[in-house]
């Protein structure tokens, strides 16, 4: 239970103190300023406590946004001001500060206002929510009031909190095709109770189930995969919009969000190739490839953002021209459909698997996510060779910590410290094509893999031997990804054994999800795994070399086994290291509000 201290008695007629414990907040009321630190220090250290002017006048939701946001320490709108258990050290003193300039009483002054201005000025961060069209004020008369009463009444409150759930940028299938209506439910799991983390799981389950369903190989199985695949969607976009609907953020919640979009759309191309075998149809390749795309796409809008997360004067003319062409309606709607972002590629796949066979539904997807990837990718080389931005060690910090590098990568690094002529993404590239094109022109088990594996170990350090902030240097990490799943895609189906393109798909897997996490820990502020999870699983390049001496000293059949222990040995380490972190005190609340692609 949270609690409310009032700044004296409500104006009678007030549906204040109702509105607050509907917010669930057991209301005091202090009789002057020493009343209110008492009433203050009897709250435990361990709940939430609001300071609210007895005069406000406002929305149910504008006082939920601004009391009851779980993401920020200290909040505050027009006539209210609270803090979580980690910010009340703060608003404590604010209080006293604030109560001293008023004569030790507490009068109509807006004193939470003070206290908010105080905060902020002991520097404090106080968030301060964008309440639109909703009224939070503290009027000072009666005519005052009855306008501000007036001004509610005119603003319906639901319709606000409804539309508000929904995110402001989003894709067009979704806008248009789910959200009408998913808001709708969204309200309606919130009103019984339901937390975005059930909503969250049984998106999950619903996703599995479909993949099962593709399993089956059969017609009535497609189409009943593609059904349950949209149905999955849809609680995928539930699930935020009951978060925002509700208020209802917390740690787990990001952690689950970001990663299960992941597992059921990876899960989903395994039971597309399921069902496409048991009709006689080997189309594994073409499952891992398409995993290994996505990944790829998403790693290039990851690096890239954390490039120019904080670069200075970062202006561009090929940026100033995308502007132009958002002020123009339909072309936002082109181009947001162009990178084939999550709404319109489960659409896409849906209807595919209902229609057609699992080949095709691979086929188109990775046509069209290959043609999204070089939209986006050409987009952001140009962004970077026109813009001139000075990026920060923060930035280059985090794109070292996207490369992976384990540590016989780290130990080349070390050994040329003063830098390498050429470009990081050029050696990056370099040794990636010397890896994949030894694996693709030659024949299963040759010791060429080997080499080409061993020179991309010491591209992966003198890549990463001097600071990654040239313009390009953010391609880096996408080209380590390309080259380690592509290793792993092509030597697998050099093997051409049964079982070895679905071990090659645990693998691929396992390794993408531990890349996804350290996306997820940089994006928090928490910076990187740490380097024992790192060492442990080998860095990217110590994985490539493993798979890449496996296949030169095991036969095919052996081969298939050895991927098989890799990649439930992988998954083990990181997934327990994952869920020991984002279940843990330290972990961010991180909340993805949309992927790039």
């Amino acid at each position: 239970m949270s609690t409310a201290i009032l700044t004296g008695q409500p104006v009678p007629g007030s549906p204040l103190e109702g509105d607050l414990r509907s917010l669930g907040f057991d209301v005091r009321v202090a009789s002057d300023a020493a009343d209110a630190q008492t009433l203050l220090a009897a709250v435990p250290a361990d709940q939430r406590v609001a300071v609210v002017d007895a005069r406000f006048v406002g929305h149910v939701h504008a006082l939920r946004l601004g009391l009851t946001d779980p993401r920020f320490a200290a909040s505050a709108v027009p006539g209210a001001v609270t803090a979580q258990p980690q910010a009340r050290k703060d608003l404590t003193s604010a209080l006293r500060a604030t109560a001293g300039t008023a004569g030790g009483v507490v009068t109509l002054d807006a004193l939470p206002d003070d206290i908010a201005s105080a905060m902020e000025s002991a520097a404090t961060d106080v968030h301060r929510p964008d309440l639109g069209s909703l009224v939070a004020t503290v009027p000072t008369d009666p005519q005052a009031r009855n306008e501000a009463r007036q001004a509610v009444a005119a603003v319906d409150d639901e319709a606000v909190r409804l539309r508000t759930a929904v995110k402001s940028r989003d894709g067009f299938f979704t806008t248009y095709c789910i959200s009408p209506y998913s808001r709708y439910i969204a309200r309606w799991c919130a009103r019984r109770g339901l937390t975005p983390n059930q909503v969250t799981t049984a998106s999950l389950l619903t996703a599995l189930i479909a993949a099962g369903c593709a399993a089956t190989g059969t017609r009535g199985g497609f189409v009943a995969a593609g059904l349950l695949l949209l149905f999955s969607f849809v609680l995928d976009c539930t699930d935020g919009q009951l978060a925002r609907y509700s208020l209802q953020y917390s740690t787990l919640g990001a952690w689950l969000d970001a990663t299960f979009d992941r597992a059921k759309e990876y899960a989903y191309y395994a039971g597309l190739a399921l069902g496409a075998a048991r009709g006689g149809d080997d189309v594994w390749a073409l499952a891992l490839g398409a995993m290994v795309l996505q990944t790829c796409r998403h790693v290039v809008d990851f690096s890239f953002n954390e490039a120019n997360h904080d670069a200075t004067a970062n202006t561009s003319p090929t940026a100033a021209l995308s502007d132009k062409l958002d002020s123009v309606g339909w072309t936002v709607w082109v181009r947001r459909m162009i990178v084939l972002p999550i709404g319109e590629r489960w659409a896409m796949i849906a209807v595919l698997t209902a229609l057609t066979t699992p080949r095709i539904t691979l086929v188109v997807l990775i046509i069209g996510c290959a043609l999204a990837a070089c939209y986006t990718t050409a987009g952001r080389v140009l962004r970077s060779l026109t813009r001139k931005a000075t990026r920060t060690d923060r930035a280059a910090g985090a794109l070292s910590d996207l490369a992976d590098n384990g540590p016989l990568a780290s130990a080349f690094a070390a050994l040329k410290r003063g830098g390498w002529p050429l470009p990081a993404p050029v050696v990056a590239f370099v040794g990636g094509a010397a890896v994949v094109g030894a694996a693709a022109f030659t024949s299963y088990g040759s010791s060429w893999v080997v080499v080409g594996a061993v020179i991309y170990v010491i591209a992966s350090g003198l890549a990463l031997s001097r600071p990654l902030k040239a313009p390009l240097d953010w391609l880096v990490p996408p080209f380590f990804r390309a080259a380690e799943y592509g290793t792993v895609l092509v030597i697998a189906a050099k093997a051409d054994v049964n079982g070895a393109l679905p071990a090659a798909f645990g693998l691929v897997a396992a390794v993408a999800y531990h890349h996804y996490d350290t996306v997820y820990r940089i994006k928090g502020g928490t910076g990187a795994p740490p380097r024992w999870l790192v060492r442990t699983i080998g860095g990217q390049d110590g994985r490539t070399l493993v798979v890449a001496l496996a296949a030169a000293l095991l036969s095919a059949t052996d081969f298939t086994v050895a991927l098989t222990a890799l990649a439930v040995a992988v998954a083990l380490v990181v997934l327990v290291e994952s869920i020991r972190f984002w279940v843990s005190s330290g972990a961010p609340a991180v909340h993805d509000e949309g992927e790039p692609a």
